[in-house]
């Protein structure tokens, strides 16, 4: 199984960014796929939870309003919206897979793509 993250950069408060996580090598209609960050000094934390089957979602607090997680079956591609953008959601964003249950913690998840760094600036 292979993520590859893209859609980071630098973007001033209030702005947006989607984030893509192309996905592949895996039977993905069976999987929970999420979107974590992680900033210097910080554990590594869930922001938002696909079940790629049924599209139901869950959302961290501090991020439910502002970001959107959707899937594209025919792309094999998890996204995440991001809107209103503040200088604390700086930090690298990571996609991940979850072979078995809806994980809310890292040791869930199986697969993790490399990271996309995302810098939003006051």
């Amino acid at each position: 199984v292979q993520l590859v993250e893209s859609g980071g950069g630098l973007v001033q408060a209030g702005g947006s960014l989607r984030l893509s996580c192309a996905a592949s090598g895996g039977t993905f209609s069976r999987y929970t796929m999420a979107w974590f960050r992680q900033a210097p000094g910080n554990e590594r934390d869930i922001l938002a939870r696909i079940r790629w089957s049924t599209a139901s979602t869950n959302y961290a607090d501090s991020v439910k309003g502002r970001f959107t997680i959707s899937r594209d079956n025919a792309k094999n591609t998890v996204y995440l919206q991001m809107n209103s953008l503040k200088p604390e959601d700086t930090a690298v964003y990571y996609c991940a897979a979850a072979v078995r249950n809806v994980p809310s913690k890292t040791e869930g998840y199986d697969y993790w793509g490399q990271g996309t760094q995302v810098t939003v600036s006051s």
